[in-house]
């Protein structure tokens, strides 16, 4: 008997701008023949990876791009350090940049602080590559801070000037602008958290009241995927992970209920489509 489902998907899932910028223009590379690489993997969802795959694209690592000749390869949205520039240019590899235009307008804000002797702190995660970017705008100087419990004073300077991955949480963010100000620190702030990112939380909370249950669609490595899931579940407590139509339990529903999906900045929509095919259909 079937379920007979009312599905909607959430109006403002789906990638970001970037995200979207750096696709067209891997595709437009190889709809005009190009043999395109991409430096790490260019958005955090293996199931658009695939998708990409199949139309030729290759995503290689530091070390194969170290080894790479005469090429031509993609920087994705999240962004690189000079080195990987450099690289590029001894190796003789045309670049085709799909940097963020947000992440590079930090990029150069940065590199004016470090410039001008500041003390940077960068809110974020170690190993991620926007941060690793970031980082190495500034030879690498920079002091990275995930929370406040990873916070060690001793290694702050009484004055500091306060960037962020543009991906962070914007209570996290001003969570330590005022832990670092309680400690007697001076901090020059630059809020530089994407609007588009952080104003999903505020849509998303909103989005997840009006269903029975929230599909969330993501990859399984997206950090951001992770954290909004997070908040969906809060919000709504039948809220249930997927990363494909496979991952979905029919006995989470019941006959005539109404299902929202939604996903991280790393879902693609015609991902959330099949989703919502899927469960129209069961």
């Amino acid at each position: 008997m079937p379920l007979n489902l009312t599905v909607k998907i959430d109006d403002d899932s789906g990638f970001c701008f970037g995200v979207v910028e750096a696709i067209n223009k891997a595709e437009k590379k190889l709809e005009q023949g190009v043999e395109l690489y991409c430096l790490g993997d260019i958005v955090h969802n293996d199931e658009e990876i695939n998708r990409l795959k199949k139309k030729g694209i290759k995503m290689i690592n530091k070390k194969e791009f170290a080894d790479l000749k005469n090429k031509t390869i993609l920087f994705r949205a999240h962004g690189e350090p000079p080195e990987t520039y450099e690289t590029a240019k001894k190796n003789n590899i045309k670049v085709i940049d799909a940097s963020c235009p947000i992440i590079k307008k930090l990029q150069e804000n940065i590199k004016k602080s470090y410039d001008n002797n500041e003390n940077i702190i960068i809110y974020g995660k170690p190993n991620h590559p926007e941060v690793i970017a970031l980082n190495g705008q500034i030879d690498n100087k920079g002091i990275i801070v995930q929370n406040t419990e990873m916070v060690d004073m001793q290694q702050i300077p009484r004055k500091i000037t306060l960037y962020s991955q543009t991906t962070q949480s914007l209570d996290g963010f001003y969570e330590l602008v005022r832990f670092m100000k309680s400690k007697g620190k001076n901090v020059k702030i630059k809020d530089t958290i994407c609007r588009s990112v952080s104003d999903r939380r505020l849509q998303l909370e909103k989005f997840c009241n009006n269903y029975d249950k929230i599909i969330f669609v993501a990859d399984t490595r997206s950090s951001n995927g992770k954290v909004l899931y997070e908040l969906c579940k809060r919000v709504n407590p039948e809220t249930y992970f997927v990363s494909n139509t496979k991952d979905i339990d029919h006995r989470w529903f019941k006959p005539l209920e109404t299902a929202g999906i939604t996903g991280a900045t790393s879902t693609p929509g015609w991902l959330m489509e099949e989703v919502k095919n899927y469960l129209e259909n069961i």
